[in-house]
């Protein structure tokens, strides 16, 4: 079983907000323990250094949160192909389209996510944290 994590879902972790973190914590935490495989766009990366960041004032430290982070999930990159694909498809932010088409490609089975209503009409099936760890 292949994942895409969403960025709110690793923030969520990184951040320890409650109410959310248990959940997405446990998610990776699947991964970690090879109960699924975990992918994650490179483009999430700047947006999750930025808002931990800009919540922890500390570089070094928002950077090896990440780097923790980049050991349990693969690392996969955005193909012009995606940003076309994700043109067509009919949702209504296109970071999210991005997203879908990106897991899509990578043959993801489930795109993890607390907002699951923004990937109502994706290719991938989008589910909670914690349906996720009912799945596995």
């Amino acid at each position: 079983m292949i994942a895409y994590f969403d960025t709110n879902v690793v923030v969520d972790v990184l951040l320890k907000r409650e109410p959310f973190f248990r959940a997405s914590f446990e998610a990776l935490a699947k991964v970690a323990n090879k109960s699924a495989n975990g992918i994650i766009g490179a483009s999430a990366i700047t947006d999750i250094y930025y808002i931990v960041n800009k919540e922890r004032k500390d570089k070094e430290k928002s950077l090896n949160s990440i780097f923790g982070i980049l050991k349990i999930l693969l690392l996969v990159g955005t193909t012009p192909k995606d940003i076309f694909m994700a043109k067509d498809l009919d949702m209504p932010d296109f970071e999210d389209s991005v997203i879908s088409a990106i897991a899509s490609r990578n043959e993801a089975d489930y795109i993890i996510t607390r907002n699951v209503e923004d990937f109502e009409n994706s290719p991938v099936i989008a589910v909670t944290p914690s349906d996720f760890i009912r799945l596995c």
